[in-house]
């Protein structure tokens, strides 16, 4: 798994569509010393969000810890993400509810500020 360079765009995004949703994917690191989306990595399934947070992996803490760090930092609430796939993997889908157009604008702008 490697580190994408800002002036190489991903050949893929880091989502799709649904229905009435978006489906983001992540690669989660918890215990981290921080929380924060650090950047997108390559996985084996295909571009992925990196993510850090606090919580440790037990119980879903760091699953929760995942949906409220995506609501933060999309600016929606947190009601609209869940978790879609991947409960105890590093590899997760969140499903973020909403109107598909104005959240594909959202990740957009978000992906494009983790590059500069």
């Amino acid at each position: 798994m490697t580190s994408r360079l800002a002036s190489q765009p991903p050949a893929r995004k880091a989502w799709r569509h649904g229905s009435a949703c978006v489906i983001a994917h992540f690669r989660l690191t918890p215990k981290s010393s921080k929380e924060a989306i650090d950047g997108i990595v390559e996985t084996p399934d295909g571009p992925a969000f990196q993510a850090r947070v606090r919580a440790l992996p037990e119980d879903g803490a760091a699953n929760r810890a995942l949906e409220e760090l995506a609501a933060r930092w999309l600016g929606v609430t947190k009601s609209s993400v869940s978790l879609a796939t991947g409960g105890k993997s590093r590899l997760k889908s969140l499903k973020i509810s909403g109107d598909p157009e104005t959240l594909e604008r959202l990740l957009q702008e978000r992906t494009n500020e983790l590059r500069k």
